[in-house]
């Protein structure tokens, strides 16, 4: 029987969070099917208080973790601007209340660099949000371009945590990065 992994990938923020699920089939590169089994966004009104939002957020995840029961939840890691400190730290409670929830449903989480995440599907750590929206539509073999952008990012992080999980050398990179 061959083994199947299904990844959960996360675009976090605190108005659009992007998700997408992945199955991947094979444990090698040449033996290895990927395929799309959903995408969307989770909304969290931006005139709602803080707390709300991030129990909209914490919701709308446990959802998809109850659902879909990932074996990885893979997210994009904290950058911070100097001219966006706030950004900075929106986003990281946005990726707490995500960490939080996987860690309630016992789903590893695994963090990538959006430069890592936008080299291993393009081969250039600047891509546009154009040019990854094209990579996860050739990637996944799909017949339409990821929309919004949050959706095809969220691919993207999935699609890298599974290029980083087959790969051996890898390994010890992708253990415990959070």
């Amino acid at each position: 029987m061959i083994p199947v992994q299904t990844i959960l990938g996360i675009d976090p923020a605190l108005g659009t969070t992007g998700y997408g699920i992945i199955a991947c089939e094979g444990a090698s590169f040449a033996g290895s099917q990927v395929r799309l089994v959903d995408a969307g966004v989770i909304r969290c009104p931006r005139d709602e208080a803080l707390e709300c939002r991030l129990e909209e957020l914490y919701r709308g995840l446990t959802e998809l973790l109850g659902e879909f029961q990932p074996q990885a939840l893979a997210i994009e890691q904290l950058y911070s601007h100097y001219d966006r400190p706030t950004t900075a730290i929106l986003m990281g409670h946005a990726r707490g209340v995500i960490m939080l929830a996987a860690a309630h449903a016992k789903v590893p989480v695994f963090s990538y660099a959006a430069t890592q995440i936008k080299k291993t599907l393009t081969g250039a750590g600047r891509a546009s949000k154009a040019q990854m929206q094209l990579a996860v539509q050739h990637q996944l073999r799909l017949g339409f371009t990821p929309n919004p952008p949050d959706v095809a990012d969220a691919l993207a992080i999935a699609l890298t945590h599974r290029h980083f999980s087959l790969s051996p050398a890898s390994q010890l990179r992708i253990s415990g990065n959070l």
